[in-house]
């Protein structure tokens, strides 16, 4: 995987000129968009349309005071239909306009090219197994939220707390699968994991085609397939966080697995009164990479 995503590195700046083909990139290099955008954010800190956009104005940026060619030109060819876009852009990562720039040299913020690169760490090891289940139903209450990457979600903390005390023994008592218990399920999540996307949480529990839900419930239906579960305890929701950045830098890097769409769901297997430490196991949906 660490090869595929610095031949994206290269594809990408062969093509800074002309619109990115992440689905054809992503087939040509043997992966999935979905999968190599999830795995590029995670490592990268930074969508992979973000790292687009930036190397992007590092280089119409030399060219802007290189003097070579009008700004119009230069935007032009960087896929900004006007002066006025191509300005907007250039000052959102420069914080000066194009003219200021070719004026005064700068200042300037240049994205370096990267390169990935796999750091054996070790000192953790990954507690993980493969599952393969068949389709089931996720049922319990969802809202829109914010994507949040660090700390606490505070409109997730909400809409739980918001629940009464005995709707989460209602929920927990109509749960009758694996993953067991009450759940924290994150669906619709934005491809390149942007913070502050939005994404549907759902406070539910997985239960069989036996089960009659109940009409106040929210359903999400779930597919057949493969999941990893890395199983973690520690402060949270801190240590359910670096499980997931682990993933992407550790586990995915040096296993023949690949993420698949699909929801992420957490399930609380033991937990402090006051939630300060938990025990988690993060169901990730995988193929075969």
């Amino acid at each position: 995987m660490i090869a595929s995503l610095n031949r994206l590195v290269d594809l990408v700046e062969d093509r800074l000129d002309e619109d990115l083909d992440v689905a054809r990139l992503a087939a040509a290099l043997g992966t999935t968009e979905y999968h190599l955008r999830r795995l590029f954010s995670s490592l990268a800190g930074m969508p992979l349309s973000e790292y687009v956009r930036r190397r992007r104005m590092t280089v119409a940026a030399a060219e802007v005071v290189g003097g070579s060619g009008d700004l119009l030109g230069i935007g032009v060819r960087y896929g900004y239909r006007s002066a006025e876009a191509f300005g907007r852009a250039f000052r959102a990562v420069h914080g000066v306009s194009p003219g200021q720039a070719r004026r005064d040299g700068g200042p300037l913020r240049t994205q370096p090219r990267l390169r990935f690169r796999l750091t054996v760490e070790g000192a953790a090891p990954m507690d993980v197994r493969l599952v393969t289940r068949p389709a089931f139903r996720l049922v319990g209450h969802a809202a829109r939220v914010p994507l949040v990457h660090e700390g606490v979600n505070a409109a997730i903390q909400q809409h739980v707390a918001s629940l009464p005390r005995e709707e989460h023994a209602r929920l927990k008592a109509l749960g009758d699968a694996e993953p067991a218990g009450l759940l924290a399920v994150s669906a619709d999540l934005d491809p390149d994991r942007r913070e502050g996307t939005e994404l549907t949480y759902l406070h539910g529990v997985v239960v069989s085609d036996e089960v009659e839900v109940p009409d106040d419930l929210d359903v999400l239906p779930v597919p057949a397939g493969s999941w990893a579960v890395f199983r973690a305890e520690g402060t949270y929701p801190e240590t359910l966080q670096h499980v997931w950045a682990a993933t992407a830098t550790e586990w995915f890097p040096s296993n023949p697995w690949r993420l698949r769409p699909g929801p992420e769901v957490v399930a609380v297997l033991d937990r402090a009164d006051d939630f300060s430490t938990a025990t988690v196991e993060l169901w990730l949906p995988v193929e075969p990479a």
